[in-house]
């Protein structure tokens, strides 16, 4: 893993726009990996901020729906709250309501997370899922193509939510992490698999973020309170896309949007 990170972000003015960005930028990164690899294998997040982004993605009076090369598509989950597919709190759910239903991908597609399941064995699923998918060996671990992310105003990302265990898992591929701030338990990937893959970008909106946003980018490593400062890509380069209240507090990008910090180890 690279000891330098390169951090790209680009800003947009509000979350609407945001949301279009980063329509087409998945679909600019899924139509490069289909023309590289033949597939493109993308692990999405749930939350606001991808719910518009996804029905960008599906909807017919929008450019994106006949440019995704939906046929080559993998769509896998970065976590799963622990509830069945069809409750309003399910990522999935969110996912196949805004998104899967309107574009016809085959259900071999799909690789969701079993959140029904006891955490535990739901996890375990989900890590045979992934090495059957990949064709992984011994400790191999899978490559995607892409990532998405979110940031919560805790600094946390993918369910990997400050001090609690899955901060400090680096041998499963998805992990059961009890949340006690939440009262739950949630289903991740761990960090390691995260930052193995080819492309990771975090879609971040609100001005409730910009202060852990800074403290994320520009403080001291405290990984325990920041999960999100556990994301540094192998490829040595991470992307944020940002609404304007979101990046408040960072550095004034240049003429054309985009900002650009360097961190090393």
């Amino acid at each position: 893993m690279s000891s330098k990170l390169q951090i790209n972000y680009i800003i947009q003015p509000d979350p609407a726009a945001l949301a279009w960005y980063a329509a087409q930028h998945l679909v600019e990164l899924a139509e490069e990996a289909v023309a590289a690899r033949g597939r493109a294998r993308i692990a999405v997040s749930g939350g606001s901020t991808p719910k518009v982004t996804f029905g960008l993605l599906s909807d017919p009076m929008q450019p994106f729906v006949t440019r995704m090369p939906w046929q080559h598509l993998e769509l896998f989950w970065v976590d799963e709250r622990t509830v069945p597919p069809d409750s309003p709190d399910s990522n999935y759910r969110m996912t196949r309501e805004t998104m899967l239903d309107r574009v016809g991908m085959k259900p071999e597609q799909i690789h969701r997370i079993h959140g029904e399941l006891e955490p535990e064995v739901a996890a375990a699923q989900y890590e045979f899922d992934l090495r059957r998918t990949f064709r992984l060996e011994g400790a191999e671990a899978p490559r995607f193509d892409v990532v998405t992310l979110g940031m919560g105003d805790d600094g946390h990302t993918a369910s990997l939510f400050p001090h609690t265990a899955a901060i400090h898992e680096m041998g499963r591929l998805a992990v059961a992490n009890q949340v006690p701030q939440k009262d739950t338990w949630r289903v991740t990937l761990t960090w390691p698999v995260i930052n193995h893959a080819r492309e990771v970008f975090f879609l971040i909106a609100g001005a409730d973020k910009a202060g852990p946003l800074k403290e994320v980018l520009l403080g001291p490593k405290d990984v325990e309170r920041l999960p999100s400062q556990l994301i540094w890509p192998a490829s040595g380069i991470l992307t944020l896309i940002l609404d304007k209240a979101a990046a408040a507090q960072l550095p004034p990008p240049g003429a054309d949007g985009k900002g650009h910090l360097e961190r090393t180890r």
